[in-house]
């Protein structure tokens, strides 16, 4: 451990000296991931600098350990010393286990209804909100930038743009199937139904990432529908964007959320990329899966990540176990989704500590 310590210290030292030097300034994207970059090692940077001074502590107070008039005191602060060093050491393993790359990017998100027909839609509504306010407590900004709403108040499909510091590491444990169940403001036998809206949560793509043809790629502009004011709605400010238009591959993305063409058009085209991207992401995925399935078989679990069960004023996360997967549904749906994203990031570093563990074991053996 000590070794990759250092390392990622003299990494720290050059991406301060980059970010002091002015010529950084010039190149808005590399001056993006050198900020991205400080922000990632400054935890870790912090407890190592804290153990220094810990260590050159517990050093002084053995010394005085010979002393008669001192030892009480040395032996409690060698006793104090001791302890902390061993926390910041268990908190040192898990910073350096593998991160995700894509932690620190924003986030296209995508809100579909599924089963359940208008009530799946009205859903879609309800973990807008629910997110936007989630992010609005981690200093994040989402922005709509397509809605498919209906005369019910709900919506067929929403996509929306999360930005801020590391808002896909905020938002990546939403990805897949959420089922609700509860009774519709339709239903008048008081009958609770079961409806699904699917999530996706895509990192978006960001400038050279993704080799984007526009020669692919068809724009279409034209009027923008709904709420936004009489700019939004007598100019031709949407833009509509295809890729690979009446073939398998093809993907449009719709941007209609400000007033502007041309920032509709550079919207669309950055949502296009993403989702890009994530096709090939998704691809690489399928095909090791059944590289790892001919070996092991499967092990994949339901995709229903999580209920939101109103009668009994619950949220139950599916892949969590014991006290830990059920949470109180208003808070949650007031935006407090911070304990279940904590809870699901600790298990997925329990398990990282688990293999890291098991692989340390095969390689002494």
């Amino acid at each position: 451990m000590s070794g990759r310590l250092s390392e990622l210290a003299a990494e720290f030292g050059m991406v301060e000296r980059a970010l002091g030097d002015p010529a950084a300034l010039a190149d808005a994207q590399a001056y993006t991931r050198l900020t991205r970059r400080h922000r990632e090692l400054l935890p870790l940077i912090t407890l190592l600098r804290e153990r220094e001074g810990l260590e050159a502590d517990l050093a002084g107070a053995q010394e005085l350990l010979t002393d008669p008039d001192m030892r009480e005191l040395a032996q409690s602060e060698v006793a104090a010393a001791s302890a902390r060093l061993a926390e910041i050491d268990a908190e040192l393993e898990v910073l350096l286990l593998p991160t995700d790359p894509d932690d620190g990017k924003n986030v296209i998100l995508e809100l579909r209804a599924g089963a359940g027909g208008a009530e799946a839609g009205l859903f879609v509504m309800d973990l807008l909100r629910l997110y936007t306010r989630y992010g609005e407590g981690a200093g994040l900004k989402l922005n709509v930038l397509e809605a498919s709403e209906s005369d019910l108040g709900g919506a067929s499909k929403v996509v929306a743009e999360i930005s801020g510091d590391f808002a896909f590491r905020a938002f990546k444990w939403e990805r897949g199937v959420h089922r609700v169940q509860r009774v519709p403001a339709t239903e008048s036998q008081g009958r609770i139904h079961t409806s699904t809206v699917t999530v996706a949560v895509l990192p978006e793509a960001e400038q050279g990432e993704v080799q984007l043809d526009l020669s692919e790629v068809r724009i279409d502009v034209f009027r923008s529908q709904g709420a936004g004011g009489q700019g939004v709605n007598t100019t031709d400010s949407a833009v509509r964007a295809v890729y690979r238009a009446g073939t398998p591959d093809e993907i449009m993305v719709v941007c209609q959320d400000g007033r502007s063409q041309i920032k509709n058009r550079e919207k669309a085209l950055v949502v296009l990329a993403s989702r890009l991207a994530e096709r090939e992401r998704a691809a690489r995925e399928a095909h090791e899966a059944r590289e790892r399935a001919s070996q092991v078989g499967s092990g994949e679990r339901s995709e229903k990540i999580r209920t939101y069960n109103y009668p009994q004023n619950r949220v139950t996360d599916h892949r969590l176990e014991g006290d830990h997967k059920n949470y109180p549904l208003d808070s949650v749906m007031a935006g407090a989704l911070a304990p279940v994203v904590a809870a699901l990031a600790r298990d997925e570093r329990e398990r990282q500590l688990l293999a890291a563990a098991g692989e340390a074991q095969d390689g002494a053996a």
